[in-house]
């Protein structure tokens, strides 16, 4: 059995292209001895349509069987990294490959590499096609919709070994390029298959890659090469330039710099992209705007939930420049009519979430104007989805979702199938502790439907959870898209 799994496992790797042919034995070598191994045979017919999922269970289970490691998904995945590294071609190799196909184009070098992360199970093509996804019209356009599975549980066992296990600063943080081959450990993922592709931007060494997670279309983080904090300033929107000036198919953004408006990781300095149009990159101009010494530069505000700024302009140094003049304005602005506090006691609370693109031959940078002051009413943040909607959405919005994707906790699965059996059998909501959280929700919009029923109980349910996540990014604008919002709006436009 041992010797088929391992024969279908190198199999997939030469068909894929992570292995030469020649590469065949010294591969089934490598395999061999981390399963202990001393002899043998390859087996006489050979395998087709390999399904690397299904080879990779095989070759586990065998492994659990021989005492090599715990059943339990934590040393799963860390075993499992270790025998596609078997099959996946060294750093150097795959830089090589990368920058012969940049010569064809940017797209084929992407295009190769994205490939490459798949085949190699960085990105488990498995997991993430167990994502929830679906779409929903709304006046802002067509707003993406995710429930992230493709994050495996946290494992019981490796959460126990995990709080036992001394304390280990290495690799500093997920984003250090010293992740490239690390062999893992319970808390923290194995990255023997991944690869990166070192990069310059701003004269500096970065590096770029995947995220194993993709929760978008060639879903890449741009990360500096050094541990050093996150930084919304002049050179992060030189950073994002010269990263669109080498991958002009791919936009570039950057999580803001600041808790609860902020993305997860702010101590390690890194940027998300990828080759995807998001609804808020679709969203027209709903006022021009002409701002002082910018004549120039095309500018106005997005007809959009979240409050943006959008400038466009030939010379890409010309929107720096203005990007510059408009995040030091925001710094320090305060509309106490709008309640806009720069700072209180000390801290400040106003940042910018850009987004850069190039589109028609043009370079275009979405300022999202940003401020996480919190209240007695709004803990968690005044610009923050608000508590009658943290039952489907309570964590930051960070850039993914600002563009219009909502990325939504693992729970609603098993809450919404729970929700689909109570609706249509008629029972109490509230009497389910799971699901209990729901009912105000549910109450408010079962009248809006004439019939209900197991047909399009599913449709419903992701329709008023896209309606939800319209309302979360309304919540996260800081100038409400009223009357009252665009005048607020204009007053800081104004002061440029």
């Amino acid at each position: 059995m041992l010797n088929e799994s391992i024969s279908r496992l190198v199999q997939y790797g030469i068909e894929t292209g992570l292995l030469p042919e020649c590469e065949k034995i010294y591969a089934t070598n490598l395999l061999l001895d981390l399963f202990h191994e001393d002899s043998y045979e390859e087996p006489e017919e050979k395998a087709e349509n390999i399904d690397l999922e299904s080879v990779l269970k095989e070759l586990l289970d065998e492994a659990v069987n021989r005492g090599l490691i715990e059943d339990s998904i934590g040393y799963r995945d860390l075993f499992d990294t270790k025998m596609m590294n078997c099959l996946v071609p060294r750093p150097a190799q795959v830089q090589k490959e990368f920058w012969d196909a940049y010569e064809k184009s940017p797209e084929a070098a992407t295009e190769y590499f994205y490939k490459l992360s798949q085949d190699s199970d960085y990105i488990r093509r498995y997991r993430v096609k167990k994502d929830k996804k679906w779409t929903v019209e709304s006046p802002y356009g067509t707003i993406d919709i995710t429930i992230n599975l493709s994050k495996p549980e946290k494992d019981p066992k490796a959460i126990a070994a995990a709080k036992n296990a001394k304390n280990n600063a290495y690799p500093k943080c997920q984003l250090c390029m010293e992740n490239e081959g690390y062999a893992g450990r319970l808390d923290h993922p194995a990255r023997e298959n991944h690869r990166i592709i070192p990069i310059t931007i701003n004269e500096s060494k970065w590096g770029f890659q995947y995220s194993p997670y993709v929760y978008y279309n060639e879903h890449c983080i741009v990360f500096n090469g050094e541990h050093t904090p996150m930084k919304i300033d002049r050179a992060a929107f030189t950073k994002l330039f010269d990263f669109v000036k080498q991958f002009p198919h791919y936009f570039l953004g950057s999580n803001a710099d600041l808790p609860i408006v902020g993305g997860s990781i702010l101590s390690h300095d890194h940027f998300q992209g990828g080759h995807y149009t998001f609804a808020m990159a679709k969203a027209p101009i709903e006022k021009k705007v002409t701002i002082p010494g910018y004549e120039d530069v095309e500018a106005g505000i997005v007809k959009w939930p979240l409050s943006v700024l959008r400038i466009r302009h030939q010379d890409e140094k010309r929107l720096i420049d203005l990007a510059d003049h408009v995040l030091k304005a925001w710094r320090g602005y305060t509309d106490e009519a709008a309640f806009i506090f720069a700072e209180t006691d000390g801290e400040p609370h106003n940042t910018i979430t850009p987004i850069a693109r190039m589109k028609d031959g043009m370079y275009e940078l979405d300022l999202t104007l940003r401020n996480n002051i919190t209240t007695e009413e709004h803990p968690l943040g005044v610009y923050h989805p608000h508590a009658q909607y943290h039952h489907i959405k309570k964590e930051n919005i960070g850039l993914i979702e600002v563009m219009g994707l909502a990325v939504l906790p693992a729970r609603l699965k098993d809450e919404i199938e729970l929700l689909k059996k109570y609706i249509l059998e008629g029972k109490d909501i509230r009497s389910n502790e799971k699901i209990e959280k729901h009912a105000d929700w549910v109450e408010k919009f079962l009248p809006e439907y004439e019939e209900i029923n197991a047909d399009n109980i599913e449709e419903i349910l992701q329709q008023e959870i896209g309606k939800v996540f319209v309302h979360v990014l309304e919540d996260a604008g800081v100038y409400k898209c009223t009357e009252e919002g665009r005048e607020a709006f204009m007053r800081f436009i104004q002061t440029l």
